[in-house]
């Protein structure tokens, strides 16, 4: 496994070109300063003009009640347009999580859609069996839901946050994309492959229960765009963050395994979701955290190698509160099936077995990649 010279993705990264070494999300950084901020920034007025069209909302926001839902309904409200913010209900949301969803109620009128929850269940379990994901059924819900609203409420415009491909790493050009099409969800969208109609079948799902999940018809969304924010303006989660919490968002760090205080606080599954992330490709939650940083000179590289080796990897016992054992129960699975799972997907060519026992590879002392020989776990320290 490789670690990009700037930053600290490895070469693991699914769809992340590498060029001399170094991620297309740093070589996409490096390249900001090209881009004409202004004339973006005009283009995004001119989208909003043309998409006000007396229905009473200007456009759709996906919402998760986090950092960068609460900066995109601000900064759309601010840029004159209304917009009406969309949540598809998280798979197990946190008491912050509800939270924020209540706070960010306050400044822009909001829907929220709640799937059959039994549903829901299955479909996490299915998404961690099948492709090792628990939050699938998140990933579809999050891009059929607000794009149903759209089309039902008659509403052109979607905003969608950051454009993953150029704050994250991608194939070479995939940077370039201001839309969100049916192709995009189904390439970048983390659906690893599957679509809604695999589901069917699974401990009883039908294809009715996947409606939610289906994006609509090509006939009802050739109205419809979905734009990123991040294409028009400059993208800073840390200013999201501020502006967030001065509009009243709480934020906390959700577990050690995590670098920022203000990402991921609504889901408790989250924590099993990046510890796979992690068992799959070598690299978690902190380590995309601490390389937006290096990229943002806010610490430097050696700085956070010596935190990724410490944060990466740790098992989630507990995230925002919420025990692993009250995540396993909602899915109907036991510890134990979750060692077999968690073995299914690592990748060996990446790992060494330390220890062999009973719930070993629950824990990251046990597991650590390939090339740390005699890492000691140390105190870690809370980000500042």
């Amino acid at each position: 496994m490789n670690r990009c010279r700037s930053c600290l993705i490895p070469d693991t990264r699914p769809d992340t070109a590498f060029v001399d070494g170094e991620c297309s999300a740093c070589i996409n950084f490096k390249k900001r300063t090209e881009i004409d901020w202004g004339a973006r920034k005009r283009q995004l007025e001119s989208i909003l003009e043309q998409g006000r069209n007396g229905s009473g909302f200007d456009c759709v926001v996906p919402s998760s009640g986090g950092k960068d839902s609460h900066y995109q309904v601000l900064t759309l409200i601010e840029m004159g347009a209304r917009p009406l913010v969309v949540t598809a209900s998280t798979c197990h949301l946190t008491e912050v999580g509800r939270l924020n969803i209540d706070n960010l109620a306050r400044h822009a009128t909001t829907i929220e859609v709640t799937p059959n929850r039994s549903v829901r269940a299955r479909l996490n379990r299915f998404g961690l069996e099948t492709v090792g994901d628990i939050s699938y059924p998140e990933h579809m819900a999050i891009f059929s839901i607000p794009f149903k609203v759209a089309s039902d409420f008659g509403i052109p415009l979607l905003f969608y946050g950051e454009s993953p491909q150029r704050e994250y790493g991608c194939p070479n050009g995939a940077e370039e994309a201001l839309t969100m099409t049916r192709r995009w969800v189904h390439e970048f969208g983390g659906l690893l492959g599957l679509r809604a109609n695999d589901c069917v079948g699974y401990r009883g799902i039908s294809k009715a229960d996947m409606g939610d999940y289906l994006l609509p018809s090509d006939a009802k969304l050739v109205h419809t765009t979905a734009y990123f924010l991040g294409q028009f303006l400059p993208w800073d989660s840390h200013l999201n963050a501020r502006i967030a919490k001065k509009a009243g968002m709480i934020q906390m760090l959700p577990s050690m395994a995590n670098w920022w205080e203000h990402e991921n606080l609504d889901n408790a599954q989250t924590g099993l979701h990046d510890y796979m992330m992690y068992r799959k490709y070598g690299y978690g939650r902190a380590c995309a955290q601490l390389s937006i940083d290096i990229r943002n000179q806010h610490i430097t590289r050696d700085f956070a190698l010596k935190e990724v080796l410490q944060r990466d990897g740790l098992f989630p016992e507990h995230y925002m509160g919420v025990s692993i054992d009250e995540v396993l129960e909602w899915i109907e699975l036991t510890r134990d099936d979750l060692v077999m799972v968690t073995d299914k997907f690592t990748n060996w060519n990446l790992f060494r077995r330390v220890i062999d026992e009973p719930f070993a590879p629950l824990m990251s002392s046990f597991y650590r990649p390939s090339d740390i020989s005699d890492f000691q776990m140390g105190e870690l320290p809370h980000p500042k």
